[in-house]
């Protein structure tokens, strides 16, 4: 390993050793929420709460996120980007336990303030690293990374599904999970790159508004994760309701959605590499809008499950394209990342309600007329996500560039 330009210069070896370790990391931190996900009905019935408070308790994640993820970029600035990894990915798959533990509705509410600030942080600093190393290898691997992150979330939701089959108590499942799920993060954080801030660098602020790119790159992550949330809650609703589906078609819609967005997550960067990012988004918006068409337009359930798979396609690489667009939007990587971060949680947080206030005054066609045209705007914005195409050299100023320290 050899300085030059006032950043370190990895071989090829290190990189992949580090590339394989942030996959196994996002593989992590996909398989807590699924693994949470899936006893969501156990956490309700033992807090004794109702569906409309279960609903507020369920928004309390994305709040936490919000309000933590500031604070990501002042823990790496502090600690290194590994160790502050390490601890934050820690604290993350262990407050997978705290949700089930809750009697009541504050203590509920409490946990899942703390379960999404964990993992909010833990996200923020993963995505930096993730970019790091994309930076470093010249290539695009965010795609990818971000479908080790749903590929995760698949197996923790099978481990959960099993569990709940059983009728096994969700405190001795998350107890479990979580104690696998720590350690296998701990392991994978010693392959990742320990970089540190220079000497001379100012730290981040704790709390800051996020800068202006990270709102523009945001826009675009919105559309995406607006029509995202809003596939993943309502496209088995719709199948139903509209289409008069039965239930194990309109399920399937769902499945199928879910996995065509993995795939087209694991392919992404390929595609990337060919075609830049502003191309390959505004391809994908035209696939997502042209899926939205046939969702709104579909006259049997068919044309309609064709119409999701179609969105689930398109948006699939937009999210990870945004991080690394955000990553390379200027001196203060973390922040861009955490207002990127925060916009998409909460897009994520109002999606599936906004798609139920407007199909109850009007109807769910109307509503996913709404996801069509934001998937429109993929096309029209993608452009902002040109600075994810930089080279390493242009992405890091002298002043700014990690330096790595052996520990």
């Amino acid at each position: 390993m050899s300085e030059g330009q006032g950043q370190v210069v990895y071989s090829k070896p290190q990189l992949s050793r580090a590339r394989l370790a942030v996959a196994v990391i996002f593989c992590v931190h996909g398989s807590v929420a699924g693994s949470f996900a899936t006893r969501v009905p156990w956490i309700q019935d033992h807090a004794d709460v109702s569906a409309g408070m279960l609903g507020l308790a369920l928004a309390f994640p994305a709040i936490g996120a919000s309000v933590a993820m500031p604070l990501a970029g002042w823990v790496s600035h502090r600690f290194g980007a590994r160790a502050a990894l390490r601890g934050l990915l820690a604290l993350w798959t262990l407050a997978l336990t705290l949700p089930s533990l809750a009697p009541n509705l504050v203590t509920l509410c409490a946990a899942l303030f703390v379960y999404g600030a964990t993992s909010g942080m833990a996200d923020v600093a993963m995505n930096a690293l993730g970019i790091e190393v994309e930076t470093r290898m010249e290539k695009s691997i965010m795609s990818g990374l971000h479908g080790m992150w749903s590929a995760g979330a698949l197996l923790g939701s099978a481990g959960g599904t099993v569990a709940a089959h059983l009728g096994s108590d969700a405190r001795v499942h998350h107890a479990l999970a979580a104690a696998v799920l720590t350690v296998a993060g701990l392991v994978a954080c010693q392959g990742v790159l320990d970089l540190r801030s220079a000497p001379e660098e100012e730290a981040p602020p704790r709390f800051t508004l996020p800068p202006k790119s990270a709102l523009l790159i945001g826009a675009v992550g919105f559309c995406a994760v607006f029509a995202e949330g809003a596939s993943l809650d309502w496209s088995a609703v719709y199948l139903k309701d509209v289409l008069d589906s039965s239930a194990g078609l309109a399920a399937a819609c769902t499945t199928g959605f879910t996995l065509t967005m993995a795939i087209a997550r694991f392919a992404g960067d390929k595609v990337v590499d060919r075609f830049g990012a502003v191309r390959t988004v505004r391809v994908s918006g035209a696939f997502a809008a042209l899926g939205g068409l046939l969702v709104v337009t579909a006259p049997n359930a068919a044309l309609a499950m064709t119409g999701f798979a179609l969105m689930g396609l398109g948006i699939a690489v937009v999210v990870p394209l945004a991080f690394a667009a955000a990553g390379r939007s200027g001196p203060n990587p973390s922040q861009a990342i955490a207002g990127v971060a925060t916009i998409t949680y909460t897009s994520s947080l109002i999606a599936p309600s906004a798609i139920g206030t407007l199909a109850d005054a009007t109807s769910l066609v109307t509503s996913f007329g709404l996801v069509t045209v934001l998937a429109c705007g993929l096309m029209v914005f993608a452009g902002v996500l040109r600075t994810a195409g930089r080279t390493p050299a242009q992405a890091s100023a002298p002043q700014t560039a990690p330096v790595d320290r052996k520990g």
